[in-house]
């Protein structure tokens, strides 16, 4: 069912995808998500159900009622990969519309592996070597956190 609602999802206009987020989610949304490298300096991408266009880029989630981000990000990239993260520091936070989005840098402790139906793979990729599909938004991204522009 997951995967029948994310092909629905990607081809649906970005307006749609938008005002059925906001149907949903009325006031604001907010998430955290990581810029993830390992030992090598490679940085950790998820593969996910639901990213418009490419489905690659940095792990992360949705914040739920109560939580803090540090606490929320954690708890997503544990449910979707397994792994734990060390050094997690604050990146910046930035206002897209009505979506706050609280971006990190940390760590990863582990061997990551699928752990939810939202994400269909997972990889290590050097700077250099991240899939070429994947948004420019989230490559610049990545370049910018670890200094690679």
């Amino acid at each position: 069912m997951i995967g029948l609602i994310g092909k629905i999802w990607k081809k649906m206009p970005r307006q749609a995808r938008t005002l059925l987020a906001r149907i949903v989610q009325t006031n604001f949304t907010v998430s955290a998500a990581a810029v993830v490298t390992n030992d090598a300096g490679d940085v950790l991408l998820l593969e996910h159900v639901l990213r418009p266009m490419s489905g690659w880029g940095i792990p992360g989630g949705f914040i739920n009622q109560g939580e803090q981000p540090e606490q929320a990000l954690r708890r997503e990239i544990r449910e979707e990969t397994g792994i734990e993260l060390a050094d997690v520091a604050l990146y910046r936070v930035r206002t897209l519309r009505r979506h706050m989005e609280i971006i990190y840098v940390a760590r990863g402790i582990g061997n990551p592996e699928v752990k939810s139906r939202e994400i269909l793979n997972l990889a290590w990729f050097a700077v250099d070597e991240m899939p070429p599909e994947m948004s420019l938004d989230q490559q610049f991204l990545i370049r910018r956190v670890l200094a690679k522009d």
